[in-house]
């Protein structure tokens, strides 16, 4: 059952950071899984089904998850004054979400095309639009401030947060540490070749982190910020194809050293086919936003697998880590145990496959529940 908000708060969640339109071509279900390197060798013909305009971005993606799995959310975020941020308005408004999306006469909205073909991993064509110059003051903090949990993602895509050494990350999340809010953070993968990809994530975490207390990363996005050496290797290795299943144990386990050290008290690290794997600190430290029973929450690591799919159903790849997120999210802010919210952040995952964006096949929160009951009376 949803818990409703305490009520000193307005709202359950607001999710911030980068907003976009995925613009992605479909493709037949129930095709054959093809290597990266041979779906994209020069001169081969793939062939599609549909094209689909669909928001994207953390923003989108997270916050109308966990919308959809019953949480009061606000949203923040900004498009350009064109028709892409048309679009995104729009449908923010149709969900009833639209206040806290700004336009921005400097810079137009952002785009990505995605190509995730069933099987394959996801890959970005990505131009950040007007997200590059989104910046602390563009946060609502009143606002923020009515919530019991700030969640921002992409930093990496957001070129004045991480610019200056990740000043303006920093000062946001002390700001909204201030606010007595619990606070949680998610990244995506740097282009290697761009600026982005050459700043000192190792020393912007380390700035940052200490104002976290939920971190949510993808395997590659850590070991590419905190272990960089080791995830050129990684990534030579594996020739082209996907590094998850080539990352030991230790590593999982150092990496998460280093992050719980930096202050983190719950640390979800996604890794694909893996599953994900989740560490915790003392979340007695967290206040009293989040209720988290401490004898089952306390000094925890687990592995969880992701749910099995269904092939067939498999529409695209698109965001299915940030709904992996909102349904560990939506478990926290109801107390769950680590266990039951793991396994919702893998059931949301995996639905989020069946849908020809990133939330249309999620299901609702007592259906999730129902699922997981099944599963576990197994």
């Amino acid at each position: 059952m949803i818990k409703s908000c305490p009520n000193k708060f307005s709202l359950d969640a607001v999710v911030a950071g980068y907003l976009g339109v995925d613009i992605a071509p479909g493709f037949p279900s129930g095709r054959p899984a093809v290597p990266a390197a041979e779906f994209f060798r020069p001169g081969r013909l793939v062939e599609t089904e549909g094209l689909s305009f669909s928001l994207g971005g953390v923003v989108a993606n997270t916050g109308l998850a966990m919308k959809r799995f019953g949480q009061r959310v606000g949203l923040m975020g900004a498009v350009g004054c064109d028709a892409l941020g048309d679009i995104v308005v729009s449908r923010m408004e149709g969900h009833g979400v639209a206040e806290g999306i700004r336009r921005n006469p400097m810079a137009g909205t952002a785009y990505g095309i995605v190509i995730a073909p069933p099987g394959m991993d996801r890959i970005f064509f990505e131009d950040p639009g007007c997200n590059a110059v989104f910046c602390a003051k563009d946060i609502d903090y009143p606002t923020v401030a009515q919530s019991r949990l700030f969640h921002f993602g992409y930093p990496p895509l957001m070129k004045e947060m991480w610019a200056a050494n990740g000043a303006e990350l920093r000062e946001l999340f002390e700001k909204v540490r201030e606010l007595g809010v619990a606070t949680s953070l998610d990244m995506t993968l740097p282009d290697p070749t761009s600026p982005d990809g050459k700043a000192d994530w190792r020393g912007i975490l380390a700035a940052t982190l200490p104002c976290v207390d939920i971190f949510v990363p993808s395997l590659e996005e850590i070991l590419f910020m905190l272990e960089p050496e080791r995830y050129a290797c990684l990534l030579a290795a594996a020739g082209g194809g996907d590094i998850v299943d080539m990352v030991p144990h230790d590593l999982f386990d150092r990496v998460a050293d280093t992050i719980l050290d930096l202050g983190v008290k719950i640390l979800m690290i996604k890794s694909g086919h893996r599953g994900a794997y989740f560490r915790t600190g003392d979340v007695s430290a967290l206040g009293a936003t989040l209720d988290l029973p401490p004898g089952n929450w306390n000094h925890r690591k687990l592995w969880i697998d992701p749910f099995p799919t269904e092939p067939a159903r498999i529409k695209n790849a698109c965001g299915a880590g940030d709904c992996a997120v909102a349904g560990f999210l939506t478990a926290l802010l109801n107390g769950a145990e680590i266990e039951k919210a793991a396994g919702y952040a893998m059931l949301a995952g995996r639905d989020n496959l069946y849908g020809i964006d990133a939330f249309s096949g999620l299901s609702d929160w007592s259906e999730m529940t129902a699922v997981l009951e099944r599963t576990k009376s197994k």
